[in-house]
């Protein structure tokens, strides 16, 4: 409850996260049936890197900042979406705004497709509303995002993407990050569920991996890191656990994290990490 994502809005974690986010938006754009997105733990949506508190750390500069000037093309192949629904933002609240995933999602879901944000702080769950309540095919709900992950499944829609960002605050949260996407696929086998965690101990997320290895659904592990660990620890990188993966995820991340490994790597420290974790393969059509 006391995490406030404005200091670390645009770093290099949300440039993965968001990249990502945004191409699989799009991937499930191709298909003209509506889809449902679901992002559990939503914050406030839209953030000022002119605010002091993003000021203050400065983590933005590290991040999108880094990632201005163009990639090949093949790279900027891969975060098109991304670079589209930052342009919609910043053409929409001006040239420092950055979206998280709420302000992804409004400029790349189409009319069809549904967008629920779930926040449980309470003053955020507010700005939240106030952003996003008034677009015809989005609703923000002030809620638990673990009972929301329970609650909002399966919907009406047989395809969509459930994106779960907890703040990590607790322990057990990468346990619980694992056991709850586990359930959530039991209980609607068609979605996609995406699970974001930070990278401090590396050894940890192998631990936690580990419990995808039955899973009877492909599932992906992708991973940029910007530095290596040291002995105290120290956030060096994260993570994206995926289920139900687009066949061709694994192919653009293949591609796309190495190029922002070496971009946003400090001293040439970046790295990457693409592995098929589920029984069933790398992923579907």
């Amino acid at each position: 409850m006391n995490y406030r994502h404005i200091y670390h809005a645009g770093n290099f974690a949300d440039v993965m996260k968001h990249a990502l986010l945004a191409w699989l938006i799009a991937y499930l754009g191709r298909k003209e049936t509506p889809f449902r997105l679901i992002d559990t733990h939503a914050g406030i949506g839209l953030y000022d890197l002119d605010a002091d508190e993003a000021q203050r750390t400065g983590e933005a500069d590290g991040g999108v900042g880094l990632i201005e000037t163009p990639f090949s093309p093949a790279i900027e192949e891969a975060l098109a979406p991304y670079r589209a629904a930052l342009a919609a933002v910043r053409a929409r609240y001006g040239a420092r705004a950055y979206p998280g995933s709420p302000a992804i999602a409004r400029e790349l879901l189409r009319r069809q497709d549904r967008g629920v944000f779930v926040e449980l702080h309470p003053a955020d769950a507010d700005v939240l509303a106030v952003r996003f309540n008034s677009v015809a095919n989005l609703k923000v709900l002030h809620l638990d995002g673990w009972t929301a992950l329970s609650s909002l499944i399966p919907p009406k829609e047989k395809r969509g993407l459930v994106l779960i960002d907890p703040p990590f605050e607790k322990a057990g949260e990468l346990d619980r990050l694992v056991e709850r996407m586990l359930a959530a696929a039991r209980k609607w086998p068609t979605g996609v569920y995406v699970g974001w965690y930070p990278i401090k101990y590396p050894k940890e997320i192998d631990r936690a991996a580990a419990g995808f290895a039955d899973l009877a659904r492909p599932a992906l592990r992708l991973e940029l890191t910007i530095d290596r660990p040291g002995p105290e620890p120290r956030l060096v990188g994260c993570g994206l656990f995926v289920i139900n993966p687009p066949y061709t995820l694994a192919e653009t991340a293949g591609r796309l994290l190495p190029a922002l490994a070496e971009r946003l790597g400090r001293e040439g420290r970046g790295g990457s990490r693409i592995e098929a974790i589920g029984a069933a393969g790398e992923g579907r059509s």
